[in-house]
């Protein structure tokens, strides 16, 4: 059987290592999207590795015969028809442990942004700094600690444990909630101190009704609209690095606009890779380009996390 394996969104150098001594052959040249198919077949690839922006849909599989692997570099596999892969027997394999910490880090680089205005002072300071720096001084004064707050987190699988981790570290209280889990346990070493503290779920109306910051980690799906919003705390601060869609959009900014909802994090969207402009240019929203998982640390992991489940599963 070939060994070749076409990290079509690349692959970290560490992973890379790991499969060629293994005896794989990996190829990083991107290949278009239309031309898939054709540079899979073409170059006798068994395996296909890719991050969130190759997809591979039904008609891939189908015209790809000799394909039996698919590895997808992070968590959400929203871009590969996983079921119908599988049908076909063609092994499907993510790495979603690699990269929970640098998404939970984002998520409060996110809060601390909000609660300090640092958003809308880092537009306006290059600007208005000179000329107007009192009353910039003066418009920014008005920030919030997250320390004594509650932190809602919706999804407490691998990312919303770490986001938890962190809170609890930083003095934070937790709610969280979890159709799939009942309780768990939050474990993390300070001083050489193993400490456990256990969560355990409530529904979502009381993670609304008791969350001064929410944040969602779920796979997909129109979570958050303007129904749930109406049953959060006034002035509640909502992030979402999970799917773009997990909040409404439209429904975000009418509540941003009203005061209801008193700024946003938001690092993915629904029209990626162009996001609406009023998202762009609100004020009360702090912005990343999709980047979660984006950290040279959580890069490393996921290269060798990936390449030793594709060695354990061609081997």
């Amino acid at each position: 059987m070939s060994k070749k394996i076409l990290a079509n969104d690349g692959i970290d150098a560490q992973g890379k290592l790991l499969l060629e001594k293994a005896g794989f052959t990996i190829v990083t040249e991107k290949v278009a999207q239309e031309n898939l198919s054709k540079g899979i077949n073409d170059n006798g690839y068994v395996g296909l590795t890719v991050r969130s922006a190759t997809k591979v849909r039904k008609d891939v599989i189908d015209t790809c015969p000799n394909l039996k692997l698919i590895g997808r570099g992070g968590v959400g596999m929203d871009n590969i028809d996983v079921e119908y892969a599988k049908s076909k027997g063609i092994l499907v394999v993510n790495t979603p442990a690699a990269s929970s910490h640098s998404v939970a880090e984002l998520v409060f680089a996110h809060l601390f942004t909000i609660v300090r205005f640092l958003q809308d002072s880092n537009r306006q300071m290059p600007i208005k700094g000179i000329s107007e720096f009192e009353t910039l001084k003066k418009k920014y004064a008005g920030g919030i600690e997250l320390s004594g707050k509650t932190i809602g987190i919706i999804g407490i699988g691998r990312i919303g444990q770490a986001v938890a981790r962190i809170a609890l570290g930083m003095g934070m209280k937790v709610v969280a909630h979890d159709p799939f889990v009942k309780e768990t346990k939050i474990e993390f070493e300070i001083a050489r101190n193993k400490i456990s503290i256990p969560v355990k779920t409530v529904s979502l109306d009381e993670v609304f009704a008791q969350s001064d910051f929410i944040t969602v980690h779920v796979p997909g799906g129109k979570l958050i609209t303007k129904n749930e919003i109406s049953k959060m705390k006034n002035g509640v601060i909502l992030v979402n690095a999970s799917r773009g869609g997990v909040i409404e959009e439209n429904d975000l900014l009418e509540a941003l606009n009203s005061g209801k909802v008193a700024g946003a994090g938001l690092d993915v969207f629904e029209g990626e890779p162009k996001p609406k402009q009023a998202l762009l240019q609100h004020p009360k929203i702090s912005l990343t380009p999709h980047i979660g998982a984006a950290t040279k640390e959580a890069q490393e992991r996921i290269g060798i996390e990936l390449a030793e489940k594709i060695i354990e599963c061609l081997k």
